[in-house]
């Protein structure tokens, strides 16, 4: 253990709240939480103007090192991950954290581009925030924050209890994190997975599972004009892959496969010698993401122009949330809690993933939408109701306290 990777051991922690004069709500220590929804307000605001799209690692470790210091300044040890093509991931916990049982897995990246909070950044009116990421999730990054640093100030203990991992590729399917959430998942009892919830508030319960492919044809150039006999066009095999492909979709069971991203040739005079396309899989159970997987492959491997051949690279990225015993009794506990705060909260299952794929996959009880309340997630319009950070920071500390205690 390096000084680097350790927060004040032995000191008291900073939470950074105090009462004050005024205060319309306030818990009986003197935890102010108006001025709390000011601060993580203040911290979302500090992590929305950093870019940190997936694929922008400076920007993500800008991002990580800002809740590096917060989460050193609790007390808790950071372990840094490096990583070269991505940014780096974290793993935090206490150093007193003897039962570390409780996982929290949230993300850093964003699916925005370097130069979007340049654009727009972070802005709010008195019900919404907005810009890159305030949503997805770097609302739900500061609750979690916030919601630990409650438990701290109320003398509850079950904080030590909590082990977080920080990734920055959840975006694209978790692919260089996943080992790592996999690995402290089999060290937890539950996982509490904070992406954000909609704009009603409901949990996520299950969720579809994921496969991502890169598909490149190699063929013959050749001149269109003065020898096409002599080219084989990899633009015209991959149109009949994508037909294939699209084909496969079936809406009644939950399967979809898209041909999202297509490329391919040199000039509009020659034969393609070359085409490349991103291909998306959907699917509800395990069963069928081993069967369409085999399908693709198979489409992808049997040539449609005679001379060309291809590449698949890829597989699938996040098995199907599937509830559980454990998971249904986990949502329950969830929901009696927010019932003492006075809220009434539902659950769903959702066609999107998330990294409470993998904890699930590996039966540790899982449940999701534990982020606060927000919209149109990905798109310019991205917002996050206010309203609901201060609400949602009580449930997640209130769950910890409560599976802490368990």
């Amino acid at each position: 253990m390096t000084a680097g990777e350790i927060g004040r051991v032995g000191e008291a922690p900073e939470t950074g709240i105090e009462a004050t004069e005024g205060s319309t709500e306030r818990a009986a220590n003197g935890w102010d939480w108006a001025q709390a929804e000011q601060k993580i307000l203040e911290l979302t605001e500090r992590l929305v103007n950093i870019d940190s799209g997936t694929f922008d690692k400076a920007g993500a470790d800008r991002v990580g090192g800002v809740l590096a210091d917060e989460y050193r300044k609790l007390g808790f040890k950071v372990d840094v991950q490096p990583r070269e093509e991505r940014g780096d991931n974290l793993l935090i916990t206490h150093p007193y954290g003897k039962e570390a049982d409780i996982l929290i897995v949230a993300h850093m990246d964003t699916v925005f581009p370097k130069g979007t909070v340049a654009a727009r950044p972070f802005s709010r009116d008195k019900q919404r925030a907005y810009g890159p990421g305030v949503m997805d999730m770097k609302g739900s990054q500061a609750i979690t924050l916030y919601a630990l640093k409650y438990l701290i100030s109320t003398g509850s203990e079950e904080y030590r209890r909590v082990r977080l991992v920080l990734n920055t590729d959840e975006e694209v399917g978790s692919v260089h994190s996943r080992e790592l959430i996999e690995q402290q998942a089999r060290l937890s009892r539950y996982a509490l997975i904070v992406e954000p919830s909609d704009d009603q508030g409901t949990l996520v319960t299950g969720r579809r599972g994921g496969g991502k492919y890169d598909l490149h044809i190699r063929g013959v150039a050749a001149h269109s004009g003065a020898e096409p006999e002599k080219g084989r066009s990899a633009i015209a095999d991959l149109a009949h892959k994508i037909v294939k492909l699209h084909a496969l979709t079936d809406a009644s069971s939950g399967v979809h496969v898209n041909v999202g991203i297509i490329e391919g040739g040199t000039s509009g005079n020659t034969i393609a010698p070359g085409a490349f396309a991103k291909i998306d899989l959907r699917m509800e159970t395990a069963d069928q993401a081993q069967h369409y997987d085999r399908l693709i492959r198979e489409i992808a491997a049997t040539p449609d122009v005679e001379g060309t051949s291809a590449e698949l690279v890829g597989g699938i990225t996040r098995p199907p949330t599937i509830p559980s015993e454990g998971s249904d009794r986990l949502l329950s506990i969830v929901i009696e809690e927010a019932a003492k705060l006075g809220e009434t909260i539902g659950s769903k299952h959702v066609g999107s993933g998330s990294d409470g794929n993998l904890t699930s996959a590996l039966g540790i009880p899982t449940i999701d939408g534990l982020g606060p309340r927000g919209g149109n997630a990905h798109s310019a319009d991205e917002y996050l109701v206010i309203g609901t950070l201060v609400p949602r920071t009580k449930l997640l500390a209130a769950l910890i306290k409560r599976l802490g205690k368990e």
